[in-house]
């Protein structure tokens, strides 16, 4: 039986290691693609739709289901707006979909203002307490692991990705348009994009599920990899 393509994008900051443990779980499953920032032109930052038609491109003709963690969700909603009729199904991950307010847009212009100053260190630290809970940060390995996909992305990329997360659109009255089935997950303990975001998300999508995954911060690809493949292998077959 032929395996489903499935397209798994990644969030700001996050290389394709931050879906290694599904890629080799679900592998059985699915063709899977997972976009990796570093081959791509940064001229794909100027707008959302650029963005979304680069990842789009890396597919294969035909359909996909697709998934996509923090700003690889919001990339994943963009994707709807400009091919709705390929996606069979749909996964949004530790994400949201309201713009930004001036303040939020303001933490986001001093972090590309210390990045460009020569302190990418210090915004890896800020982005790491967004990232995984406090009680967390004793696991050597897990922080290791993602610092390491963090300095993988690089100074260049990063303030793209930030700069057009700073100036999104409000997407949510386009939720009610997606018809497709649609799981929304999120980590209990979400700092980066908290729990009520997902809700709000889940509430708007017709038929739309959501998973929460306890014990859990913003990357539960990582923090919980074996829940995370429990929970994208059952929406693969279902």
């Amino acid at each position: 039986m032929a395996k489903t393509p499935l397209l798994l994008i990644p969030g700001l900051l996050c290389s394709p290691r931050l879906f290694a443990p599904q890629v080799a779980a679900l592998a059985e499953l699915a063709e899977i693609v997972v976009p990796d920032w570093r081959r791509a032109p940064l001229s794909i930052w100027d707008s959302w739709e650029s963005a979304a038609r680069w990842i789009v491109d890396q597919m294969p003709p035909g359909k996909f289901t697709l998934a996509g963690l923090s700003l690889g969700g919001m990339l994943a909603v963009e994707i709807m707006q400009i091919a709705a009729d390929r996606v069979t199904k749909l996964a949004l991950l530790d994400t949201g979909m309201r713009s930004q307010n001036e303040a939020e847009r303001a933490v986001r212009r001093a972090r590309i203002r210390l990045a460009e100053e020569g302190h990418f260190e210090l915004v890896l630290g800020l982005q790491l307490s967004r990232f995984i809970p406090a009680y967390r940060l004793p696991d050597k390995k897990l922080v290791d692991e993602v610092m390491t996909m963090c300095g993988e992305i690089g100074v260049d990329i990063y303030k793209r990705q930030e700069e057009l997360a700073a100036v999104r659109a409000d997407r949510r009255p386009d939720l009610p348009k997606i018809k497709c089935p649609t799981i929304v997950v999120c980590g209990r303990d979400d700092a980066a994009t908290p729990l009520f975001l997902s809700e709000e998300m889940a509430k708007a999508i017709p038929a739309a599920a959501l998973v929460v995954v306890e014990q859990c911060g913003h990357l539960i690809s990582m923090e919980k990899p074996e829940e995370t493949n429990l929970i994208l292998s059952t929406w693969l077959k279902r």
